[in-house]
């Protein structure tokens, strides 16, 4: 009879809902890990000094010293982008698994990873294509209606912002007015 009960428990709709909120729980508490590990500032972590040793001699250190904070910032801007998709792309494979979900909702969360990987496509052709006109770095994140551009220039002439704005209208169909381009 345990038995007979328990899987009934396991085959209810009430046990999916729950998984369905657990998995949504855990979802949110590694954003927000996520944030807080990566993003917050170790000071109001309240852990005090990470106790790490640098790994590395004077003899490695570069001329430029902002040349490697750079560096880094496109390098974070990339894997951060990449860990907000990948989350978002879970959540929304949950919602289009799930058997409660209406076929709405699955419609629409399908709809929503399609156009997920569209731009994922869209920002890797621009990076490429505005890296092959010579700039050294480049980071495009593709938003609703807009995309930003982030290229590693000293500053930008008017030469090189037609060049990227007409990257970015060929590859995406977004209106110049709507594309922001940045110098890092």
């Amino acid at each position: 009879m345990k038995n007979e009960n328990s899987k009934g428990f396991f085959a209810s709709k009430a046990f999916r809902s729950i998984v369905v909120i657990g998995a949504v729980l855990l979802i949110g508490l590694a954003v927000y890990l996520n944030y807080r590990w990566f993003y917050d500032p170790m000071d109001s972590l309240g852990y005090g000094d990470n106790n790490m040793e640098d790994n590395f001699d004077d003899s490695e250190a570069t001329d430029a010293p902002g040349e490697d904070a750079e560096s880094n910032y496109f390098t974070a801007t990339a894997l951060t982008r990449q860990q907000s998709r990948d989350e978002a792309i879970d959540v929304l494979t949950l919602v289009c698994e799930s058997a409660e979900a209406s076929s709405e909702a699955k419609a629409e969360a399908q709809a929503k990873i399609s156009k997920i990987a569209v731009d994922i496509q869209n920002e890797a052709n621009i990076e490429s294509l505005v890296k092959a006109k010579g700039f050294e770095e480049c980071v495009a994140v593709i938003g609703d209606d807009s995309v930003s551009v982030v290229v590693k220039a000293e500053a930008l002439q008017a030469k090189d912002t037609a060049q990227i704005l007409a990257i970015v209208y060929e590859t995406t169909g977004i209106s110049p007015e709507k594309v922001s381009i940045i110098n890092k």
